[in-house]
């Protein structure tokens, strides 16, 4: 799996435990002096994803005020810009003489070579955990003008449309289930992260269009990815109509995905079979009728949808279920 780092105050005795986390900031983020209304009684956990240049990080604590002052930046600075995403709670953060509020679910932008301060709070009594997410990106790999940068430090991006959706995702995956990554999916996962945070400064700043044509490309892929997904249950996607919803031409389309082992269409294709496998495989719905399944995932035709599946998978629907999702290949492997 992915190189994981994850610690607890709990580890410690309670009188240790706020510096214990302070110190455990300073080393796996950026130095900060932190302060907290439960200092007396910490308890707190961290883990820690890096993927090579980038760093992913969940952060769970009771409350926390920080800050990054100059005089720390001064003494050590990783040169790296930030986004944090709390999960709940809520609070501010004052960059570039900017404030602004911290809010459960948008991303908010700092920029560890500058001073900041931020606040996280509860709001209610039953919130006894905060948590925060956050990706640390280094200055070099973001293709934007540091002084263009600088002027959406401390800006909220939203985590609910457009790139936000995607990188909110992208971190909560990466952060809660680093067991299905090989150490070897982690340049391919740094290289994404990076993308997608050009592309989300990019985007505030009105300024796409002087990413390198890589970095958007990149970008666009991953949007075109998630809007397959998203619509695969609709007998219609097709590489036209995925064309169509990101206003490009189904050649530049093809263009875009000709680096890649699988095209558009057969990428709709395998997404739509691995969904039916998966529900075929699931004993909560083995009364569902198999046709049913198969229109849900955008395969109204029954005698289409078995030839594919047969192909795919070396069995028939049906069999593959009656068999609880093991392939012919495999029961074969299996008796020798």
């Amino acid at each position: 799996m992915l190189a994981v780092e994850s610690l607890d105050t709990v580890v410690v005795p309670e009188g240790e435990r706020f510096g214990f986390w302070h110190d455990l900031v300073a080393r796996e983020s950026v130095p900060m002096r932190v302060s907290s209304d439960h200092a007396k009684n910490f308890r707190a956990q961290a883990q820690v994803v890096g993927l090579g240049d980038v760093v992913l990080s969940s952060w769970s604590y009771p409350s926390l005020d920080m800050h990054r002052t100059g005089k720390l930046i001064r003494r050590s600075d990783p040169e790296m810009y930030q986004l944090a995403l709390p999960l709940s709670g809520s609070g501010g953060v004052m960059a570039e003489r900017r404030e602004n509020a911290l809010v459960a679910g948008e991303f908010i932008f700092v920029d560890t070579s500058r001073p900041h301060t931020s606040t996280h709070r509860a709001v209610s009594p039953e919130e006894d955990q905060l948590t925060t997410l956050t990706m640390l990106v280094p200055h070099a790999l973001i293709p934007l003008h540091p002084n263009k940068v600088a002027m959406i430090l401390g800006a909220r991006f939203p985590a609910t449309r457009g790139i936000g959706v995607l990188l909110g995702q992208f971190v909560r995956q990466i952060i809660t289930h680093p067991e299905q990554y090989d150490p070897a999916d982690a340049p391919r996962l740094d290289n994404i992260a990076r993308d997608l945070m050009a592309a989300i400064l990019a985007q505030r700043l009105d300024a796409a269009e002087t990413l390198p044509g890589e970095v958007r490309n990149s970008s666009l892929r991953i949007q075109i990815k998630a809007f397959i997904e998203r619509n695969l249950g609709d007998p219609d996607l097709s590489p036209s109509a995925v064309a169509a919803a990101h206003h490009i031409s189904v050649r530049a389309l093809h263009r875009l995905f000709e680096a890649d082992d699988t095209g558009v269409a057969e990428l709709i294709r395998l997404q739509r079979l691995n969904r039916c496998a998966r529900d075929l495989r699931d004993p909560s719905l083995a009364k569902r009728p198999i046709y049913s399944i198969a229109a849900q995932w955008g395969f109204p035709d029954k005698a289409h949808f078995s030839r594919l599946f047969s192909a795919t998978y070396g069995v028939p629907p049906q069999a593959f279920r009656t068999a609880g999702g093991i392939t012919a290949a495999t029961r074969g492997s299996d008796s020798q």
